[in-house]
């Protein structure tokens, strides 16, 4: 739809307020799914992160890669193998995470957030040791201990040098990569590393971008707004399943240890993050504590 130059100043005008609240607020967003394997959601993306940024706020970007790690591990005979929404990661794929996760995915986005004008700089936790983490052990049915190899659960998060980076002007883009006590890597779900993240650096909001238009209920209708005695209902009954789970867990941790607002949004349209933050529309679901 055409518009004319009045219409785009009415536009730009509505998101003053939003520009107002949010100037100087770190925004956690974690960025997956088809945005980020779809080249008009790519670039939508990075606009959108660049514009945040040049407006004052500050925008630290963590993601995933699962499409990519899977693809690299097809082409060495590996079958990608989940438990509970995890990754099972034994060292051939812990290497095949580290190459793609902090090589090939990180970098691109780097690059793709620097062309439109932003100064973005590639992160692991094992940058600085600011991720630390220790062996996740997942527990049956039957209360037994599930070993799914080099997973990680985050033991601590140190801020300093992401807010370093906030201050000089720069967007750090982190790749989920944790590191040991004896210097060893750990695989770890991107949406737990976002929402410890977002904690830690008591941030405005933490936005997590799926595949889906946000949480649905059980007839497949979206759910717009969630408090956490309505999450956990929808744990109990089994609404919230699968692949959901670590990102709605993240999501319902985050919203009660002090972030302010966490947004499960649909990273298939266009310019998804700009319309959650910067105008009353929004694109998925928020959950507040």
């Amino acid at each position: 739809m055409s518009m004319d130059a009045s219409d785009k100043a009415r536009i730009l005008a509505e998101a003053l307020p939003y520009i107002r609240q949010f100037s100087g607020k770190t925004i956690v967003i974690k960025y997956g799914g088809n945005a980020m394997t779809d080249d008009a959601l790519k670039e939508g993306f990075a606009q959108d992160v660049v514009l945040l940024k040049l407006v004052g706020i500050n925008p630290v970007v963590v993601h995933g890669g699962g499409p990519q790690i899977n693809e690299l591990l097809a082409r060495v005979g590996k079958q990608g193998e989940f438990v509970q929404g995890m990754r099972v990661t034994d060292q051939e794929t812990m290497d095949v995470v580290e190459m793609v996760l902090g090589g090939q995915v990180n970098k691109e986005i780097v690059s793709l957030l620097n062309k439109h004008g932003g100064k973005a700089v590639g992160l692991t936790g094992k940058d600085g040791h600011f991720i630390r983490a220790r062996k996740l052990y997942l527990s049956s049915e039957a209360d037994e201990q599930i070993d799914i190899g080099q997973v990680g659960e985050i033991e601590s998060v140190d801020p300093a040098l992401v807010s370093l980076l906030d201050s000089q002007d720069f967007i750090p883009v982190i790749a989920p990569i944790g590191v040991g006590r004896e210097g060893e890597a750990y695989n770890i779900n991107a949406d737990l590393v976002a929402g410890k993240l977002a904690e830690t650096l008591q941030a405005e909001k933490l936005i997590l971008m799926t595949n889906t238009p946000g949480v649905l209920d059980k007839n497949g209708q979206l759910l717009t707004g969630l408090s956490a005695g309505e999450i956990d209902a929808l744990f109990a009954d089994g609404t919230l399943s699968g692949g959901m789970l670590p990102k709605i867990s993240s999501a319902l941790e985050a919203a009660r240890n002090g972030v302010a607002s966490v947004h499960i949004i649909d990273g298939r349209v266009k310019h998804a993050l700009l319309l959650e933050i910067l105008t009353a529309a929004g694109v998925g679901t928020m959950i507040r504590a």
